[in-house]
């Protein structure tokens, strides 16, 4: 089928017929389809009125595209200027080189206006970084940058503070260092992810399969045109290496994809309706999130062979506060593909929503929004004229957990990796100078984690005291020591220099994160009790917080919107609990919530899991009727011994109130309770038996 732009798109959707009984699943139909230079992409899937026929509309960021000369201008002029920063058109463009201007809010000074600085931020498909850029990075950020190495839960860098005069030389540096950054931002295929613990081919081959498989998609959906050259090198070209396979599919043209003698053979002159996220794993791996991408990716294997792919399609985190036609929404499955024909299947999915997303309101342009429109199906047979093939029905998958791969880890090489937690992603200080110090003596490459975290990888075992030893030094802390909450949680940068934070994220987690481990320490929780916390300063959900046990989003100054519900292994969604709950009332709200959650946990049962089974309305009413300062017997988590094994499953559904209702409830003092602890620990016995046991010697 040729999709053309705008009522020809309409037109070519309208006439088309799914593949029958000719075309074969594992074949391909032949059909040479020539697509003229672009027109004009407009708004294909824009809603249009029955009375009166309109020119569909286009927003304002379509015609920046339309009319840069592929993403050059005005960039390349504004650049040139004496000006502390650059135009909003420029700046639009600016994205698709990897960054956004940006404004430190807290710089500004009286009657001298908004304090300009630029944002940069990097492409590494899996995660991967060579040594020779870590240490390049790690020197932008002290000469150009503001002293500090962000990485973000999409496995790139950030460089934050940047002035406009020195964003050449920093770009230069990055592209001459084995670095990119092109489609960092931008309405184009963003960095893709993968699942990156670096084991070795032999002993898991999944990963390498998977991790390849990322780089190998960067490089197909890779904008053509050299505007990335000529902005930032004057034109100087830089050698690339791509697989002929890549090249292959790029420039294939049999389904209509591609547009015919144009610079940019896949987007042609204005690109995509908004920005476009892959993400690929590996069988049981979550660590990706990658239900949350446009389109998911999952290596599938055969007795130790490599086979092909499950695919889905449709995922994405960005909302706006009251605005219920924006949503997060989980990745739908598409089907299966043989291996040979991934690269076909991620180019067909792009065109479709190339073709098909809307272009008039940015704020339904995402991939998911044509899928919730049309439905799975819709879109599955649309995507299969793209591709040429049908999709084969889903490859059976075993559970999903989501690893940390903090501390010591064997390769399976002889080789050995360490994960550093990094604190919400911001490497500074003495921590920065020592990781520097150990990739550099011992000459590391590195993965950076969709949980803003660092894995050092190829160490000889040899080296593991010293590096240790100079990381400790460096107060870098041991993952084993580390709170189980800290160990988990994410926030996307905020304020002061995000320009959409409502209030803070990465400033403000770590606090609250000790506040709400005092609070599940004050009902009775362990202190080794795991939530899953993710927070941002917007509803746009960087972080992914619809995804956690339980995600803070900002909804106004000092103030969250409060997600429950995510599951650990990330493959539920999260639902909005409450609005507008002020920092400065973290305890007095959560108290109760964690208060029942230590009821009614089954065993060894997660909070997120409690959440769902329980239900909202049972926790508001349970939440509603809480006691501050007294101690429910029941409500207090039993010794470690005693919930080893998960308790049976309820016959019936068991609501919050009634599961801290199953024993009479008794409040008693504070000092009377610590004893009553102390004596059931002491004893091995529940502070049930125990406050059982006392009361009987009163008759």
């Amino acid at each position: 089928m040729a999709a053309m732009a705008s009522a020809g798109g309409i037109q070519a959707f309208c006439g088309f017929k799914p593949l029958t009984g000719t075309t074969r699943r594992g074949s391909r139909t032949r059909v040479q389809v020539a697509r003229p230079q672009p027109q004009t992409t407009t708004a294909v899937a824009t809603p249009q009125t029955k009375t009166k026929k309109e020119e569909p509309k286009r927003s304002k960021v379509e015609i920046i595209k339309e009319n840069s000369d592929f993403l050059r201008h005005p960039l390349i002029e504004e650049l040139a200027t004496e000006a502390s920063f650059i135009s909003e058109d420029a700046a639009q463009l600016y994205k698709f080189h990897g960054g956004y201007q940006q404004d430190d809010r807290e710089k500004r000074s009286f009657g001298a206006g908004k304090f300009y600085q630029f944002m940069m931020r990097t492409k590494q498909p899996a995660g991967t970084v060579p040594n020779k850029l870590y240490l390049i990075m790690d020197d932008l950020a002290d000469s150009h940058g503001n002293g500090t190495l962000r990485l973000t839960t999409r496995q790139t860098y950030q460089l934050h503070g940047i002035l406009k005069t020195d964003l050449k030389a920093t770009f230069r540096a990055v592209i001459t260092n084995m670095g990119s950054t092109l489609g960092a931002c931008g309405d184009i295929n963003r960095n893709v992810m993968a699942s990156p613990a670096p084991y070795s081919p032999v002993s898991r081959p999944e990963y390498k399969i998977a991790q390849d498989l990322a780089k190998d998609i960067g490089d197909l959906l890779a904008p053509q045109s050299g505007a990335y050259y000529d902005v930032w090198l004057d034109g100087e070209q830089v050698l690339t290496v791509e697989k002929p396979e890549v090249v292959e599919a790029r420039n294939d043209n049999r389904f209509g994809t591609n547009y015919v003698g144009s610079p940019e053979p896949i987007y042609g002159t204005q690109f995509l309706p908004r920005k476009f996220k892959v993400g690929v794993t590996v069988p049981g791996d979550n660590h990706i999130d990658f239900l949350t991408n446009d389109v998911g990716i999952c290596v599938i294997m055969k007795n130790g062979e490599h086979v092909g792919y499950n695919v889905y399609a449709g995922g994405g985190m960005g909302r706006s506060h009251r605005n219920d036609d924006t949503f997060a929404r989980l990745a739908t499955p598409l089907g299966y593909v043989d291996k040979a024909d991934i690269f076909y299947a991620v180019k067909a999915i792009c065109v479709a929503q190339r073709d098909y997303g809307r272009r008039d309101d940015r704020k339904q342009s995402r991939l998911k929004y044509l899928i919730h429109e049309w439905g799975i199906e819709k879109f599955k047979a649309v995507t299969e004229q793209y591709m040429g093939k049908q999709f084969g029905a889903l490859r059976d998958l075993p559970p999903f957990e989501m690893p940390t791969y903090h501390g010591w880890n064997d390769q399976g090489d002889g080789k050995m990796w360490y994960g550093v937690h990094v604190v919400n992603g911001r490497l500074r200080g003495d921590a920065k100078k020592a990781l520097r110090a150990v990739i550099e003596r011992y000459e590391l490459p590195v993965r950076l984690t969709a949980n803003q975290d660092l894995l050092l990888t190829d160490i000889d075992p040899a080296w593991m005291a010293d590096i240790t030893a100079t990381l400790t030094a460096g107060g870098v802390e041991d993952p084993s020591t580390l709170d189980p909450i800290d160990a988990l949680s994410i926030a996307c940068p905020a304020l002061p220099l995000c320009g959409l934070a409502i209030t803070e994220a990465e400033r403000g987690l770590p606090d609250i994160n000790k506040r709400l481990r005092a609070t599940m320490t004050k009902v009775g929780l362990p202190k080794d009790e795991t939530v899953l916390i993710r927070m941002t300063g917007c509803p746009n959900g960087c972080a992914r917080p619809y995804m956690a046990e339980l995600g803070f989003v900002g909804d106004g100054p000092s103030s969250y919107q409060i997600w429950l519900g995510g599951t650990a292994n990330l493959l539920t969604l999260a639902k909005p609990y409450q609005d507008k709950v002020k920092g400065t009332d973290i305890e007095t709200f959560f108290e109760p919530i964690f208060a029942g959650f230590a009821a009614g946990k089954n065993g060894t049962e997660r909070f997120g899991d409690w959440v769902n089974r329980v239900g909202f309305e049972s926790i508001k009413k349970a939440q509603s009727e809480y006691v501050p300062g007294a101690v429910a017997v029941s409500a207090v988590a039993a010794p470690a011994a005693a919930i080893a094994a998960p308790a049976p499953a309820p016959v019936a559904p068991v609501t919050a109130t009634e599961s801290v209702a199953r024993l009479p409830r008794v409040m008693i003092e504070r000092d009377a309770f610590e004893a009553l602890q102390a004596y059931a620990e002491a004893n091995n016995t529940t502070l049930t038996q125990a406050a059982s046991d006392a009361i009987r010697k009163l008759k």
